[in-house]
């Protein structure tokens, strides 16, 4: 039994109770069904094996016909639900900030030859080595980060990547998207802090902050261990003491190697930290370094002299890993630059948090069974997304209400430390006293289907995998052989 004041459990309910009317007038086709779809994915005793088995659940008063309509038929306002889940109330950090994570997780169908825009998805196997490419749909997802270990998220968009998409400019539009929204909801206001992105390696985190840069938003990325960036250029002084003879001036300044210490200015900000997993971290930060970029990848068709992306990169040097094992340096790159020393410590340890939204997907896949349903269509696979998501939300909004329903072998936990899983054991007592607004189920009878001997003479087509556009590699191949390097 929860052991909250009364009147924060009644704010709990209203909240969580209008997030569900929401949700309902998201749906504007099979409404009913894909609401009492999500109930009885919350409600079920285990992991969700198959979506069929739901509806032998009380809570999905329909039949399984009924639940295959809704997946192949439905159709929810993707648009109204993403302000929904912006203006839900969010986690923040120090100062009311805000700290976002985006990354990539496929949901792989490599038998699954019938189902269009498949894309090759990078799986990582337990070995270093074997790391392997399968069929599957990728979705990019954007959450809010919790300060402090802890497995919970608050997903706002996902988006499925498609064919025909550049990975670089889908996310730029999603941040964006997701940034206007949270903004128009209120979430950000002038004189809050800017708002935290951060992204692994596999992102391109200079191209992302320039097209973000209009926005109150600073970017936080991993980068490889084996580039190469520059320090700023050098004062006009400078200049003139080092090359009295004169010339132009340069664009960019020394290399900085990051494989060579020996490149390495001294750094502008060095910070210690005794950590309770990792022993001690340090960190070192140099102001205003930026890569020297090219016409090519994402800047291949940018207008004008290729702009100067400056930053502050950070080098986080930790005494050990998990199990005593060796730590391999990690280095950052912000997008803001003249940082703090607090500003460097809150970057490496969000960067540790963003490793909280793997524990999302894992839930997702496991025990809500995001990536169980055998769906043909990836319009059918967005709507399940979509259901995914809105029930983990559910979860969310329903922690203060929550007991812990511990099973025998299990230690007891504080309410405040609550899995999503174990908060999703008694979802159904919590569900007796929150807004139902699906209708009661009219049986009209089963369907005919098809008479039986009869073949089926619309065979499904068959599509291929990967991506389908080719993209041009080089100023020639898009007709702009003058322009400059």
């Amino acid at each position: 039994m929860s052991l909250l004041p009364d009147a924060v459990r009644r704010e709990a309910f209203a909240e969580a109770s209008r997030f569900r009317g929401e949700f309902y007038e998201c749906l504007t086709a099979r409404r009913d069904e894909l609401f009492e779809l999500v109930d009885a994915m919350l409600c079920a005793d285990a992991a969700v094996k198959t979506p069929v088995d739901l509806t032998l659940l009380p809570e999905h008063r329909r039949g399984h016909g009924a639940m295959y309509g809704g997946l192949n038929h439905g159709r929810i306002d993707a648009d109204q639900l993403q302000m929904a889940l912006a203006g839900l109330p969010l986690p923040r950090f120090d100062g009311r900030r805000l700290v976002l994570a985006v990354d990539v997780s496929p949901w792989l169908r490599s038998d699954a030859p019938c189902s269009a825009d498949r894309l090759f998805c990078h799986v990582y196997g337990r070995a270093k080595s074997a790391s392997q490419f399968i069929p599957g749909w990728p979705y990019s997802f954007v959450a809010v980060l919790e300060p402090g270990a802890t497995s919970w998220t608050s997903i706002l968009d996902v988006v499925r990547l498609g064919p025909e998409d550049d990975a670089t400019a889908v996310t730029a539009t999603q941040l964006r998207a997701v940034a206007e929204r949270l903004v128009s909801a209120g979430q950000w206001e002038p004189g809050d802090p800017d708002i935290t992105i951060v992204m692994d390696a596999g992102y391109d985190v200079t191209r992302l902050a320039w097209v973000l840069r209009d926005l109150p938003v600073e970017l936080v990325g991993r980068i490889r261990s084996d580039r190469v960036m520059r320090m700023p250029k050098p004062s006009p002084k400078e200049y003139a003491l080092a090359y009295p003879q004169g010339g132009r001036p340069p664009k960019h300044g020394k290399e900085f190697r990051f494989a060579q210490p020996e490149t390495w200015p001294e750094a502008a900000i060095t910070t210690v930290t005794d950590t309770a997993n990792y022993g001690k971290a340090e960190t070192q930060a140099w102001d205003r370094v930026h890569p020297r970029l090219t016409h090519r990848s994402a800047w291949l068709e940018h207008d004008g002299e290729l702009p100067v992306v400056e930053g502050t990169l950070v080098r986080l040097k930790v005494e050990h890993l998990s199990k005593e094992r060796e730590a391999p340096p990690v280095w950052l790159w912000s997008s803001k630059t003249g940082a703090t020393p607090a500003d460097v410590d809150l970057w490496w340890q969000v960067f540790l948090r963003r490793f909280d939204l793997e524990h999302t997907f894992r839930f997702g896949k496991q025990i809500l069974g995001w990536t169980t349903p055998k769906v043909r269509t990836p319009e059918a696979a967005n709507r399940w997304t979509w259901l995914v998501v809105v029930a983990h939300t559910q979860l969310r909004l329903a922690r203060p209400l929550a007991a812990d329903l511990r099973r025998p072998w299990e230690k007891p936990t504080k309410l405040e430390r609550l899995t999503p899983a174990r908060v999703r054991r008694g979802f159904r007592n919590i569900r007796a006293h929150l807004l139902c607004p699906a209708g009661v189920p009219q049986p009209r009878g089963a369907g005919p289907g098809r008479p039986p001997g009869a073949k089926n003479r619309h065979p499904a087509p068959r599509y291929d995998v990967g991506k389908t556009v080719k993209r041009p590699e080089t100023l020639k191949a898009i007709g702009k052989p003058g322009r400059s390097w």
